[in-house]
């Protein structure tokens, strides 16, 4: 990729478009990828500990995956909500395009792919899925939790995977200091050098009832 880096809004390397064959929730697919984008290849270690170790999304509501690349998170998420509404956000565009084909040729109508600005103020997420950029560096990537995070629904959370050597200890007690009060964070599952961390949002009166739209 030359100097190019995932988290380039706009990658200057070539594209190279190619298909691979991944299994999201318990379908085995061909989606497409490029170069300029994060693993390219295959489904990452770090996403499949993270789609393994998490329980089922709600039925419902507003979904986000925060730093989607090429879309597994969120196409895992559309497939098993087809009433949700997925937000797959990222700053390459390359991997927004990439997110949109692989929803379209999977006939997924309830993924939007876009970047962070698009996405309306107003919206809260019932959970947030996460493989974060941690590369980016420490000031990136906490801005960028502090800037998701309180847009959790009530009585929601947040699952982020984070490699273990990469800092995932250190991120969990930045959480649980910057969050509060109203937030929890809890180590939840460790495998192949990774760490999910989920991170509660508290709140009274619970979340209202999911309301489930084009049945």
């Amino acid at each position: 990729m030359g100097s190019d880096h995932y988290f380039t809004a706009a990658p200057a390397s070539p594209e190279n478009l190619r298909r691979i064959r991944v299994s999201l929730a318990g379908r085995e697919l061909e989606v497409t990828t490029a170069g300029g984008v994060f693993s390219p290849d295959r489904l990452d270690a770090g996403t499949a500990v993270l789609l393994a170790n998490t329980p089922p999304v709600p039925p419902g509501g507003n979904l986000l995956d925060l730093g989607s690349g090429w879309g597994p998170v969120s196409l895992s998420m559309a497939l098993a909500a087809p009433h949700a509404t997925i937000w797959a956000v990222d700053v390459n565009e390359r991997a927004l395009d990439l997110v949109r084909r692989n929803a379209a040729s999977l006939g997924l109508t309830n993924i939007n792919a876009s970047l962070p600005d698009d996405v309306p103020e107003h919206l809260s997420f019932r959970t947030i899925r996460s493989n974060p950029p941690i590369r980016v560096g420490k000031n990136e990537l906490h801005g960028l939790l502090e800037r998701w995070i309180p847009r959790l629904d009530e009585r929601s959370d947040a699952w982020l995977v984070v490699q273990r050597n990469l800092g995932a200890d250190s991120l969990q007690r930045w959480i649980g200091s910057t969050f509060q009060p109203g937030y929890s964070v809890f180590r939840t599952a460790t495998g192949k050098g990774y760490r999910i961390l989920k991170v509660r949002k508290h709140g009274t009166p619970p979340t209202e009832p999911i309301a489930l739209t084009g049945i």
